[in-house]
């Protein structure tokens, strides 16, 4: 298209580069990357270490199965500015807000969530450089999940999601008329609890994401792989009293990204980088959370993503305050690894049981 997208490019070579717990080899072969930007400041004070373990408004993201044991109205919401430190990319933010409760007539839980990543502002020119006016890019998946508790320790659950990026507008040459870097598509995840594996308080969750059609901007013939991505983790209640909690958990995450058929990736994903090149396009996270009086939380995790240059400790600390004892609010705060360009990024969030 003959558009000069300027700080565009600019922006999602950053993303990719920097925040985003991809693969440099799987870069190039998916698209909507933003898909895998992990939600939560809890999770991400345990160096995103969390399939596990989640029990709140943002199972919907990090594991559909988990949602199968909440009997409460969940909700969560997150805002950060990625990069609010840069110059020139304060513009860069991620929106999450999700739900979740057990509806007795669907003998489930049913949830839903929205994340929205916008790039901010950028200028448009034509061939000439002459100055078209501005425009904004941004990506947005709309999802809804079902959950079911098979038994006391198994939960599985469902997520469809929607799925809408739209990076550039209507093209400025003689046959790009309509034509809008836009694409549209649709994915589902899996998700499963496993609580008691072989051991009482060991825990083991899964959650295959993204599994849908490429997605198609220009035309038909351009078409780039959605982001499927397995998270597997393990999780451990090590102590849990009357006045503390302490648990450790440990995660995987592995792109499951190439040319191949969607179902074939499930394969073929794991060699076709090569030996042992598999290992370094594979993200490993480990991560431990303490837990005073229900009232206060200390985190701390490590995230080794050697692809995305995303290697080192995470810390959080977390505040839960209880009132008419039935609400429970829960605000998170952590400092997570920011890769190359900033040391550590700040996000902040909040959920709400009732």
């Amino acid at each position: 298209m003959q558009i000069k997208i300027n700080n565009v490019a600019k922006t999602i070579l950053l993303g990719i580069m920097l925040i985003f717990p991809v693969c440099i080899f799987a870069v190039s072969e998916a698209s909507c990357l933003f898909l895998l930007i992990e939600p939560s400041s809890r999770s991400g004070g345990m160096g995103q270490a969390h399939v596990a373990q989640v029990d709140d408004g943002f199972a919907g993201y990090w594991n559909p199965g988990a949602m199968a044991f909440n009997r409460k109205n969940q909700f969560a919401g997150m805002h950060t500015n990625w990069f609010s430190d840069v110059p020139g990319l304060d513009d860069i933010y991620l929106e999450y807000l999700g739900w979740n409760n057990y509806v007795q007539d669907l003998n489930g839980n049913l949830g839903f969530h929205v994340i929205y990543l916008t790039y901010g502002t950028q200028e448009r020119t034509d061939m000439a450089g002459k100055h078209l006016g501005t425009f904004s890019s941004y990506e947005v998946a709309i999802a809804t999940s079902y959950a079911y508790q098979v038994n006391e320790n198994l939960g599985v659950g469902l997520t469809f999601k929607f799925i809408l990026s739209d990076l550039s507008p209507e093209g400025t040459g003689p046959t790009e008329s309509g034509v809008k870097g836009r694409g549209i598509s649709y994915a589902f995840d899996l998700g499963l609890l496993k609580k008691n594996l072989f051991i009482p308080k060991f825990d083991l969750g899964l959650n295959l994401q993204n599994i849908g059609p490429n997605i198609t901007y220009i035309n038909e013939a351009q078409t780039d792989a959605l982001p499927m991505n397995l998270r597997l983790g393990v999780s451990y209640r090590v102590w849990e009293t009357e006045y503390y909690k302490f648990t450790v958990n440990g995660d995987m995450n592995k792109l499951l990204a190439n040319d191949d058929f969607v179902l074939a990736r499930l394969v073929t994903a794991w060699y076709d980088d090569g030996g042992w090149q598999e290992l370094n396009s594979t993200i490993f996270s480990i991560g431990g959370e303490f837990l005073y009086w229900n009232l206060l939380s200390g985190r701390a995790g490590f995230i080794y993503d050697k692809a995305g240059s995303i290697i080192g400790p995470s810390f959080g600390l977390g505040i839960t305050y209880t009132f008419y004892q039935k609400y429970k609010l829960n605000f998170d705060f952590a400092m997570q690894q920011g890769g190359e360009m900033v040391d550590y990024n700040k996000t902040f969030s909040l959920s709400v049981d009732f």
